[in-house]
């Protein structure tokens, strides 16, 4: 049946009018604005980094070599202010007070200058310095990369619901320590299948092998939480939110709803912890499992090759995002394509990319709407 449906082309209408084009001050406005608000966090993430700064994290960066970012976003942000104000006729002047607003309140309050010593740890906090890292390196990796090797040239930066999916994004990574507690708390009640000696053993082999068998068994299990989320129907309206983006980017990866992110993030934790892996060969996987995460939501017609044949790529999960009938409950890996293949849900058509993003039945599109559809939608049903 599949290989008799008609495959269209997506049309992406340009529009002119939300375009960032040099010259106009727009960008730079957004540039103040965005470096402004992140270096007042930051400052604020300084003052008070056992509220507003995650344990695990802190061990992985040196906070006084990141307060020079820090100095250089500052500066950045009053340039990019400056220039707003010169280059701009009236329509994003604003944005230029503001980022040099914030910046400014980021120097009275201390800037880049703050000591740094040691943390007071708590259970629970604000991963406001996660949320500050992963927006700059996300951006800069991702964002670049969509600009220069477009799948969809026309579509904007700024598409539509893209400040809704800025919120997700900002949720998912400020509630990290929350995330934290809970994946510790659901894997613990499953110290009774930890095997010392299978640990010890899973300990021995080399690092690279280590990676790749959890990048196996993780993919194991989030294929099938992934499924039951799809083919459960009390399940379908809570993951239907991830499914309610209409244009795919480096984004739209981050829109889910709470019970979704909690729940992903605990059970694939049950394989790490029962592996017992080396510490080096975890931070490898979660550093390749987070990058390849927003890859695959990407704007990008970059593939990898024959790799692609082996790991989930844009092309074979933009499918699994697709409305269209072929692809509906397929490609469900996070990723490697294996899973798929064994159990029948495998979908990527040649060179086709899906014309149709999107559920069939729409979706709030709005935060309260979204949080609240696992409930009206099984309202409606009765």
């Amino acid at each position: 049946m599949n290989n008799e449906y008609e495959y269209q082309e997506r049309v992406v209408h340009k529009n002119s009018d939300k375009e960032f084009r040099l010259g106009e001050g727009r960008i730079s406005g957004y540039l103040s604005f965005t470096l402004g608000l992140l270096s007042l966090l930051a400052v604020f993430a300084y003052l008070y980094p056992s509220h507003l700064t995650t344990t695990e994290l802190r061990a992985v960066y040196d906070a006084e070599a990141l307060q020079l970012v820090l100095k250089y976003g500052m500066y950045f942000s009053l340039f990019f202010a400056l220039l707003t104000v010169v280059l701009n006729r009236g329509r994003y002047k604003k944005l230029g007070f503001w980022g040099g607003g914030f910046t400014l309140l980021g120097f009275a309050l201390g800037g880049y200058s703050i000591p740094v010593g040691d943390v007071a740890p708590r259970a629970l906090s604000l991963g406001v310095d996660w949320l500050i890292l992963a927006f700059l390196l996300s951006t800069l990796v991702f964002m670049l990369l969509e600009k220069l090797f477009p799948k969809y040239k026309d579509q904007l930066i700024l598409r539509p619901q893209w400040g809704l999916d800025l919120y997700y994004f900002c949720f998912n990574h400020l509630a990290i320590s929350a995330i934290l507690i809970f994946t510790n708390y659901h894997v613990g009640h499953f110290d009774w299948a930890l095997s010392q000696s299978f640990q010890a053993w899973v300990q021995s082999i080399p690092v690279w092998a280590q990676v790749v068998m959890i990048i196996i068994c993780a993919d194991f299990v989030l294929y099938w939480e992934h499924r039951l989320y799809h083919e459960v129907k009390p399940l379908w309206p809570i993951h239907a939110v991830h499914h309610s983006v209409e244009d795919l980017d480096w984004l739209a990866g981050s829109r889910g709803h709470f019970i979704q992110v909690f729940s992903e993030r605990a059970m694939v934790m049950v394989p790490l912890y029962l592996l017992g892996a080396d510490t080096e060969a975890l931070n490898i996987y979660v550093t390749f499992a987070a990058l390849q995460a927003v890859y695959i939501h990407c704007n990008t017609s970059i593939s990898l090759g024959p790799l692609k044949y082996v790991l989930v790529t844009p092309q074979f999960h933009h499918w699994h995002h697709s409305s269209e009938k072929p692809a509906i409950d397929t490609n469900y890996s996070a990723h490697t394509v294996l899973f798929d293949r064994l159990f029948g849900t495998y979908h990527m058509p040649n060179q086709h990319w899906p014309a149709k993003y999107g559920t069939t039945v729409p979706l709030p599109t709005d935060v309260v709407g979204q949080t609240l559809y696992p409930i009206t939608a099984l309202v409606k049903k009765k």
